[in-house]
């Protein structure tokens, strides 16, 4: 994933949850994996006598949907060359469920995966197949969260911006005072055997969870006081975790909440992940908007005029802006122009604005893909920010999910 830009990425990622929801009539999507380097007319020729079996569907519909597809993938196909690009070839191909009864939609989807395809898959199914594409994608650096005191625990799992909490556990440990006419000796020497068996227990979770993940590059472990360093030092963990240990943090709950502190103190520990990176680049956004106002700009709008003007260094977007540009055609009048719309149903509500009648929607992109294009074509810096990250969900709240961090200020030079 490392020869992927942060862009292609994100638009490969999206692809993929596309693909994932969309459904066909019966079995006729279809998914198609060519490796790496095969010749590509060798393939064709196994499409052909999937289209010879595929002739003798009784359905008639199913029939020409399966037909028409295979006819498409072949013709794709010609037109890449004689054999499969390095990485191998991705096909998605069929007629998709649209939601209207008796209408379906023939989509087309060939891409160079980013990673060698090392297997044949040719399949006609309900849905798309994206398993092996998701395989690929997935993220490969993921580090390990243990938060602990004498009475709870947490064990969590930090890939890319995504902070899963997968364990939390409690003691039972009683305080440290005298019951019942105990000697506090005796009464110590319980406590003490009760936390040996609580961190013996919370490093059998840990050991399960982070033992199974060949991905792990890392593990944190954090608590207040002494505690932590006695789960590290005691025979706990599994020693080959032991090794994976990046460092001691000292914070000040346990729990789920200790998790997120840990995250925060340990950051230089985390430098090199996703996660830090995000926070780093909303930081230096929100700096720029305290201390240097006018070199930074936010909105659709502004950061549009900014983009217009050469004006824009690095351009900020939410990775979830649900917008979409809808260019439409009135069908009374004639009007052509481009409307933002939120969802599906205001797409459909789309009258014309200026005699009201009905509108033929010539074309659709989402408004993230229209400002990275935007800035692309000038060679601008793209940083895109999941709202997975608190800061991420503060900045599409408060700043629409759109900002720029400026080259030069153009406001009152003749530009605006």
């Amino acid at each position: 994933m490392s020869s992927l830009s942060e862009v292609e990425r994100y638009r490969l990622e999206r692809l993929i949850n596309e693909l994932k929801m969309k459904k066909g009539r019966g079995t006729e999507l279809i998914t198609l994996y060519v490796p790496s380097g095969r010749r590509l007319d060798e393939v064709i020729s196994l499409l052909r006598q999937e289209y010879s079996q595929a002739s003798n569907i009784k359905d008639r519909t199913t029939r020409h949907h399966v037909l028409d597809a295979l006819t498409t993938v072949m013709q794709r196909l010609r037109m890449v060359g004689m054999k499969a690009p390095k990485n191998g070839l991705v096909v998605f191909c069929g007629y998709i469920d649209v939601g209207v009864p008796g209408k379906e939609r023939l989509e087309v989807h060939l891409l160079e995966p980013p990673e060698p395809v090392k297997i044949w898959l040719y399949r006609c199914d309900s849905r798309f197949h994206t398993e092996i594409l998701e395989r690929m994608i997935r993220e490969h650096d993921i580090y390990g969260l243990i938060v602990i005191d004498r009475n709870e625990a947490a064990i969590a799992v930090l890939k890319g911006v995504s902070v899963e909490i997968l364990k939390t556990l409690t003691s039972g440990v009683p305080g440290k005072h005298r019951r019942g006419g105990q000697s506090s000796r005796r009464f110590q020497r319980i406590i003490e055997q009760r936390v040996h068996e609580f961190f013996k227990r919370v490093g059998e979770h840990a050991n399960t969870i982070f033992l199974e993940n060949p991905d792990l590059r890392g593990i944190l472990i954090g608590g207040p006081g002494p505690t932590k360093e006695a789960f590290f030092k005691g025979d706990y963990l599994d020693y080959r975790l032991k090794q994976k240990v990046l460092g001691l943090v000292d914070i000040g709950y346990s729990g789920e909440e200790g998790i997120y502190e840990l995250i925060k103190r340990g950051s230089t520990l985390l430098e090199d992940t996703r996660y830090m990176h995000e926070r780093r680049i909303l930081n230096k956004f929100l700096e720029y908007v305290i201390r240097k106002s006018d070199l930074v700009a936010y909105g659709e709008d502004e950061v549009r005029k900014m983009l217009t003007y050469g004006a824009v260094e690095m351009l900020i977007l939410s990775r979830d802006l649900p917008d979409t540009l809808v260019t439409v055609e009135c069908a009374n009048c004639g009007a052509k122009y481009v409307i933002r719309v939120k969802s599906e149903s205001e797409k459909l509500a789309l009258t014309c604005n200026k005699c009201k009648g009905p509108v033929k929607i010539l074309n659709e992109k989402p408004l993230i893909d229209d400002l990275i294009e935007k800035a692309q074509s000038q060679g601008v810096k793209i940083e895109l920010i999941s709202s997975q990250v608190e800061e991420g969900e503060m900045f599409r709240k408060a700043f629409g999910g759109v900002g720029a961090i400026l080259r030069f200020n153009p406001r009152g030079h003749g530009f605006t």
